[in-house]
């Protein structure tokens, strides 16, 4: 047998018993962040992300397909960002509540898709003195519990009941109308069966709820950039 046949045999027998690596879920989630991380560097040569602006995403929480389905859109998460010691920060109402990386909250949504959204007049209302104002407001809620039963109370707190509180105590605008609990779409079975998870037989349909997708179409707001 010649050299180069018997080294081309031996090359196709190494190869076929080599195993497949798969990607681990490790993995992928390193590829997500390098490319949030790529794509925050892009928004910010851009403009299109400033101190003050919201942004909105597809939480992959357990409670997320339930907030879609009752207040039909597909945004159940939001939060307001800030750039800090130059590097961009979403303020978020999870458990607790806290400052996340805008690179690593980008990937923790669904398929890494959001969408920024801004004052109309920001350049007018969100002045240095009223962004530290606005800062200083959030920082009360600062580590406290993510509210699980969306009461309208400043003990616990939920991601777009912090986005409306912190914009209309340090602002005076009141982004997205304040709906009753009674308000939203309660027929679909994950909806109940969330809801009973929550509260059993006593629902609080007359709660005061303001919610991810009332603030997402506010008409002071203007999308200035979706992924």
């Amino acid at each position: 047998m010649k050299l180069e046949k018997f080294l081309a045999i031996l090359l196709l027998a190494f190869v076929s018993a080599t195993p497949v690596i798969a990607e681990t879920p490790k993995d992928a989630d390193t590829a997500k962040l390098a490319t949030a991380k790529s794509e925050v560097k892009k928004l910010a040569t851009k403009g299109d992300i400033r101190d003050g602006d919201l942004i909105f995403q597809t939480s992959l929480s357990s409670q997320s397909k339930a907030i879609q389905l009752a207040t039909k859109s597909k945004y159940s998460h939001c939060g307001i960002i800030y750039k800090e010691n130059g590097r961009y920060y979403v303020f978020e109402a999870i458990q607790p509540v806290t400052s996340t990386p805008l690179d690593k909250w980008i990937a923790r949504g669904k398929d890494g898709h959001y969408v920024v959204k801004r004052l109309k007049n920001a350049g007018k209302i969100l002045t240095p003195e009223v962004l530290a104002k606005m800062k200083r407001e959030g920082e009360k809620f600062r580590g406290k519990d993510y509210d699980l039963a969306f009461e309208w109370s400043d003990e616990r707190i939920y991601c777009s009941e912090l986005i409306w509180k912190i914009y209309q105590r340090a602002t005076g605008v009141e982004i997205g109308k304040l709906e009753r609990l009674r308000d939203f779409d309660l027929t679909s079975e994950v909806v109940r069966k969330k809801i009973k998870e929550r509260y059993g037989d006593k629902i609080p349909m007359d709660e005061f709820v303001i919610s991810p997708a009332a603030i997402f179409g506010s008409e002071f707001l203007m999308t200035v950039k979706s992924n």
